[in-house]
């Protein structure tokens, strides 16, 4: 029994939670939206899929790009498959989760697999005065798309992040609407707002179901706009997205290509300064 006693604390210690039984929160999977090579999907979109797949990203979030199969969601699930990619969400405008819009909108993404739909942006999410009236929408469509298996999330930029922490518009969203609703963080859009990404994280735990992770450089800032070559403390932020975030998808987004590269390239750069920050997470 002394044996038994003195091996634990050294189990702990060198395995720590799955030691005790605690279940470790799995790692977020990598994602880009596809918004960050809208040209190339003009040029070639099939193509472009197989590339991003080869690249090593693991799924794709929509924006209102399909290439040849708008009207042929069972088609473009057939691509993904054999891209070897899965349906990381969509962007999406509100109007199109009106009453007699339902039924379409959430019928083309369930057959993508597509389980997170997130507003891309609403006017009401940088007016202080109309956030309660956002608030109110997000949360019946959350309740709504619960009974289908999915989830609506809103996307913040620059504007949802002015003012003082605890009162800016992207708060006030988050204060009235339910945990499920999940907050996509814009990261770059926060940086350049002024705001520490890891802190919105952390005070709003496992509501950053998926996140943007973008390199945007505040003004006068140096670096460049590339995950990795900007001032943006990733590490830190991809921990607190594993520990307290909830993360199921970091997704990569560009949108600015410095040295005139080449969209794709861009993408594969940030996505390269991205690994570097995962190094360290439990995959499994």
């Amino acid at each position: 029994m002394k044996t038994k006693r003195a091996i634990l604390p050294l189990l702990l210690a060198l395995f720590g939670p799955s030691a005790r039984g605690e279940t470790l929160p799995v790692a977020p999977r990598l994602g880009v939206q596809l918004w960050s090579v809208k040209d190339e999907l003009r040029r070639d979109f099939d193509g472009v899929l197989i590339k991003l797949a080869q690249m090593g990203f693991q799924g794709v979030e929509f924006a209102g790009q399909f290439g040849p199969y708008r009207q042929n969601p069972v088609a473009l699930r057939a691509l993904l498959d054999r891209s070897g990619l899965a349906c990381a969400g969509a962007h999406v405008d509100i109007r199109q989760l009106a009453p007699q819009h339902f039924e379409a909108t959430t019928a083309f993404y369930r057959t993508l697999g597509c389980n997170n739909l997130v507003i891309s942006a609403d006017r009401r999410g940088t007016t202080p005065e109309l956030v309660t009236e956002l608030g109110r929408e997000l949360t019946t469509l959350s309740a709504t798309l619960a009974t289908q298996g999915m989830r609506i999330g809103y996307h913040n930029h620059a504007q949802e992040m002015a003012g003082t922490m605890g009162s800016t518009p992207w708060d006030l969203i988050a204060q009235n609407t339910p945990a499920e609703v999940i907050l996509q963080q814009d990261v770059g859009w926060t940086v350049f707002a002024g705001k520490n990404p890891v802190t919105y994280v952390q005070r709003y735990p496992g509501r950053s179901v998926s996140m943007h992770l973008k390199a945007k450089l505040p003004v006068g800032a140096a670096g460049k706009p590339l995950i990795g070559q900007d001032g943006t403390d990733w590490k830190g932020l991809v921990s607190a997205a594993h520990q307290v975030g909830g993360t199921q998808w970091l997704i990569v987004e560009q949108e600015e290509y410095p040295d005139g590269m080449g969209q794709l390239d861009a993408v594969r750069t940030s996505l390269t300064g991205l690994r570097s920050a995962v190094t360290n997470l439990n995959r499994r």
